[in-house]
């Protein structure tokens, strides 16, 4: 019977040690997701300080569409505001021509293949 209780032991320590680390991994990943919420809010409340309202429906629909185009636009606009480089707010057409200068760098960098003769 002895046996049977130190094997009973182990699995209790090791059990213990599975949900500590299980608790450890929520709670790291409950401290993440509340950084990159708290991160968001930020961003969006500057974004909603350096922008007219014009532009940031236009930032809206485009995130509607195509997120990641509107995530390097806001993080474009967000850096040329901090260097001083634009006019605060910045409006429609400003986004408009920033938006323009994004998508013709995006173009140049398509890859193409060809097929080969065989």
């Amino acid at each position: 019977m002895e046996g049977y209780e130190q094997y009973d032991e182990e699995a209790r320590r090791i059990m213990e040690r599975k949900l500590a680390e299980y608790q450890r991994s929520v709670a790291e990943a409950r401290q993440a997701e509340e950084a990159r919420r708290l991160e968001e809010a930020r961003r969006q409340e500057l974004l909603r300080r350096l922008l007219t309202p014009r532009a940031r429906e236009r930032l809206s629909n485009l995130k509607g569409v195509r997120p990641e185009l509107a995530e390097l636009l806001e993080n474009q606009i967000i850096q040329l505001a901090q260097a001083g480089r634009i006019p605060v707010p910045v409006t429609d057409d400003l986004l408009k021509e920033i938006l323009s200068k994004i998508t013709e760098q995006q173009r140049e960098i398509k890859v193409r293949f060809y097929k080969r003769p065989v």
